[in-house]
């Protein structure tokens, strides 16, 4: 299967599925899809299968994508029962973020793999930055901008969300924190506009990647791994229940700062790849 020895598959198996428990986790609680998380993680997994390496950061963020939208729609209703979810800045973000999802899968059909490398490293650089200073301080004001600013929010969103392979959710949390939004709505409303994000974001990836289907793993639709997502997607959809449980009760500081240390790492790691 794939040309790999049993054994190597079966720890790649065990791998995939115990970063999904955390990416499950990480999306309740945090109002993020995971894809810091599962990114690094797949990289691994495709430098082993011998995925090429112009498109293999590709291949990593769509399977990320595909992966975490089971994951951030049972995350968004979990929070929409609690009464968490901003409707209004659900419904205004959905469109622009879209727009933004597509740009982003159409520069994964032309773009080196270094593009996304460097995406990656930036913003896994500012979310590390902000759970470790605790920038929660930082503020923009006490209330919500216009429609217009806050459709710019929303394309931005869905643009870095497509280059990066997350859902949005980290960028949303971040921008609504500065306008003073409570912590339980901006995680929530965070993964509403995840929702449409990482369903055109699996669309877009299958499309972008079609081009180099004679390139890629078996089993796989563009640049999304069917593998990957039947390993992957099932556990982290299923703890994300436990995630947003947490989310609601649990001091938040200390995972701050680890899930910071985390991202730190993995952008370094993709520095060196970057220079090595």
């Amino acid at each position: 299967m794939l040309g790999h020895p049993i054994g190597e598959l079966v720890m790649l198996a065990l791998w995939i599925a115990g970063a999904g428990l955390v990416v499950g986790v990480l999306a309740g609680l945090f109002g993020i899809g995971g894809g810091a998380v599962i990114v690094p993680v797949l990289y691994e997994v495709f430098r082993a299968l011998d995925v090429p390496e112009d498109l293999r950061m590709q291949m990593c963020i769509g399977t990320s994508i595909a992966i975490i939208l089971p994951t951030t729609i049972r995350s968004y209703y979990g929070h929409k029962k609690k009464g968490a979810v901003i409707a209004e800045v659900v419904r205004v973000w959905a469109l622009p973020a879209v727009f933004g999802v597509a740009i982003g899968a159409a520069t994964a059909t032309y773009a080196p793999s270094s593009v996304f490398k460097i995406a990656f490293v930036v913003f896994a650089a500012f979310i590390a930055t902000r759970m470790l200073i605790g920038a929660d301080r930082l503020s923009l004001g006490t209330e919500l901008p216009g429609r217009a600013v806050l459709s710019v929010y929303g394309f931005i969103t869905g643009l870095v969300s497509s280059l990066v392979g997350v859902s949005g959710g980290a960028v949303a949390n971040a921008v609504l924190t500065l306008y003073g939004r409570p912590m339980h709505q901006t995680v929530g409303t965070a993964a509403g506009i995840g929702v449409p994000i990482t369903i055109a974001g699996t669309i877009g990836y299958m499309l972008a990647g079609w081009p180099h289907q004679a390139q890629l793993p078996p089993l796989s639709i563009g640049f999304v791994s069917l593998i990957g997502f039947a390993l992957m997607a099932p556990v982290s959809s299923y703890t994300a229940s436990y995630g947003v449980r947490l989310a609601h009760w649990l001091p938040r500081r200390q995972l701050e700062i680890a899930f910071g240390i985390f991202l730190a790492l993995a952008s370094l790691r993709f520095v060196f790849s970057l220079i090595g």
